[in-house]
């Protein structure tokens, strides 16, 4: 349910629990601008997202279950949004329900994750599968906390399944809807890292009824992706500009991020690896692994990683395979 995503390499590990915020809380400290009401928020903010909410994405279709927003949320961790749909239309088409991604081979599921980057979540979402078969009677949980006793599952993707799907009454807080929290409370950044400053004043704009509080939590991540930007927020063209600490005022100029290098990193070494074993159809040598890398050190110390993480494994001959469960 993921509004935008914008890295396109492997992603880091979810984000560490944090307690559920505090109901009722203002606005984030220091902000020099009131949050607004939630009534007042959600009666500007809803009509326009029923007529900007992008339905194209697949997993907004009518009828999804929680395991399609739970694995949608976890196939977005920093993977483009474009790369994902396809992968994750496939995904369901094949194993619809927990149970079968829980009975599947573990080499078909690496395969069938792709080049999309850090497939130890492919790896998480078997484990999910797993206990979600045998331990919630094939029922993704509806609670937050529940959710995140699950294998890499944290407090972002939590609330985000107990939202988009359960229609729960929680933050669900990216960076989309930090930004726009921020910016509301009159700041022009959120910073680089949730707090529980920003979960307390996401949940302090959610309206009282479970329904609209889910409604308003994804109209918010729209808001960010499409109108309230990084770096050209559309303020004319935002409904909650009247209401907005931020409105007209423009983004300071910050250091220039830097992308993250790919290329000749360690990642590359794994994922070049990776690829070879997806597409082999038998065991591979150790001579094959050899040839996708010409530096000995960092081959090596690829392998290792690879296999210490169960990614890869070796058959009685000493060749490399993916793993097969």
């Amino acid at each position: 349910m993921r509004a935008a995503e914008t890295a396109a390499e492997p992603v880091t590990e979810p984000d560490p629990a944090l307690p559920e915020p505090a109901r009722g809380a203002a606005e984030p400290a220091g902000a020099p601008h009131p949050l607004p009401d939630p009534g007042v928020l959600a009666e500007r903010l809803l009509p326009w997202f029923d007529a900007h909410n992008r339905t194209e994405l697949p997993w907004r279709r009518p009828g999804t279950t929680a395991w399609g927003v739970l694995v949608s949320e976890v196939m977005s961790q920093q993977t483009q949004v474009a790369r994902v749909a396809p992968v994750w239309e496939a995904w369901m088409a094949r194993w619809p329900a927990p149970a079968d991604l829980a009975d599947a081979p573990t080499a078909d599921v690496l395969r069938a994750w792709g080049r999309m980057g850090y497939p130890r979540r492919a790896l998480r979402l078997q484990e999910c599968a797993r206990i979600v078969a045998t331990e919630h009677g094939g029922v993704v949980p509806s609670d937050p906390a529940e959710l995140e006793r699950l294998p890499g599952i944290g407090v972002y993707t939590a609330a985000a399944v107990a939202v988009f799907h359960y229609g729960g009454r929680h933050a669900v807080v990216d960076t989309n809807v930090r930004r726009v929290v921020a910016r509301l409370g009159g700041r022009s950044d959120a910073g680089n890292a949730t707090s529980k400053a920003d979960l307390a004043a996401a949940e302090s704009l959610l309206p009282g009824d479970a329904p609209t509080a889910a409604r308003v939590s994804v109209a918010l991540m729209e808001l960010g992706a499409l109108v309230c930007t990084a770096r050209k927020p559309e303020c004319g063209a935002c409904p909650v500009s009247d209401v907005c600490g931020f409105s007209g005022q423009e983004v300071p100029a910050g250091p220039s991020r830097k992308r993250q290098r790919y290329k000749g990193t360690n990642r590359h070494v794994r994922g070049e690896i990776m690829a070879l074993l997806r597409n082999a159809d038998e065991p591979v040598e150790r001579a094959r692994i050899d040839a996708v890398w010409p530096d000995a050190r960092m081959l090596d110390e690829a392998v290792s990683q690879l296999i210490a993480e169960g990614l890869i494994g070796t058959d009685e001959s000493g060749r490399f395979e993916l793993p097969s469960q």
